[in-house]
C-alpha cells in the first residue's frame, strides 16, 4: 500500500490541504494500491486557519512509509519550523518518498526542514521576499508551480490543486487527469463564463 499523507497542524490554511486532497483522492479512487490520509503530530482535533476544526488520520508515529507528502502553508506552517516533531517527521520520511510538495507557505516548512537545499522554490507571491531571507539555501522563484528534481512547489492557495492535477497526471495518466478534472468541474465552465439572470424566470405551468 503507498501512502499519499497530507500535513496538519494547527493553523493550517483550510484550501491549502483540501484542495490537494480532493484531487489525489479522487484520482486514487481506482487505485487500490493507494490511500491517502491526514497526519499530524496528535491525534488531538486540529483547528485551521479559518476555524475548522478536523480529526487527523494518523500520528508521524504510526503513518509507515510514504509516496508523497503534502505540505501545506498557513500561519501554522512558519510556526512547525520550530516544532522538533514535524521536522524530524520530514526528515524521516522524505527521503523514501517519491514526490515532495509544499503549497503556499508551506515552502516554509518545506526549507526550515532542510528539504529545499539547493532547490528551486516558489510560494506565495506576497512571501517570496520573506522566504528569501529565511531560506538562504534555496532558489526562490515567483511561479505558480515549480518542480525540482521530487521536490514541487505550489505558489498560492488555488495553484495548489494545479500542482496536485499535474502530480496525476504524472503518476496515473492524461486519462485520470481528464477524468478527475471533470468531477471535479475544473475549468467548467471558464471562470469568466457566468450566466446573469436579474428578473425571476416564469414558466408556463
Amino acid at each position: 500500500m503507498k501512502t499519499i499523507a497530507v500535513l496538519v497542524f494547527d493553523g493550517v490554511e483550510e484550501m491549502d490541504f483540501a484542495g490537494p486532497w480532493e484531487v489525489l483522492a479522487s484520482a486514487i479512487e481506482d487505485a487500490p494500491d493507494w490511500r491517502i490520509v491526514t497526519v499530524a503530530e496528535r491525534a488531538d482535533p486540529i483547528r485551521c486557519e479559518k476555524g475548522l476544526r478536523i480529526l487527523p488520520d494518523l500520528t508521524y508515529d504510526t503513518t509507515g512509509d510514504v509516496g508523497i507528502v503534502v505540505i501545506p502553508g498557513g500561519s501554522g506552517a512558519r510556526r512547525e519550523i520550530g516544532n522538533p516533531g514535524t521536522v524530524a517527521w520530514l526528515q524521516r520520511i522524505a527521503p523514501g518518498c517519491d514526490w515532495v510538495t509544499s503549497v503556499c507557505t508551506g515552502a516554509f516548512l518545506l526549507a526550515g526542514a532542510g528539504l529545499a537545499r539547493g532547490r528551486h522554490v516558489t510560494t506565495h507571491h506576497d512571501f517570496t521576499d520573506l522566504l528569501a531571507r529565511d531560506a538562504e539555501d534555496s532558489v526562490i522563484e515567483t511561479r505558480r508551480m515549480v518542480r525540482d528534481g521530487n521536490v514541487v512547489s505550489a505558489g498560492g492557495v488555488m495553484s495548489g490543486i494545479e500542482m496536485s492535477l499535474w502530480l496525476v497526471e504524472r503518476i496515473w495518466g492524461a486519462e485520470t487527469r481528464a477524468r478527475v478534472e471533470n468531477y471535479i468541474a475544473y475549468g467548467f465552465p471558464k471562470p469568466d463564463a457566468l450566466t446573469e439572470h436579474d428578473e425571476p424566470s416564469h414558466r408556463p405551468r
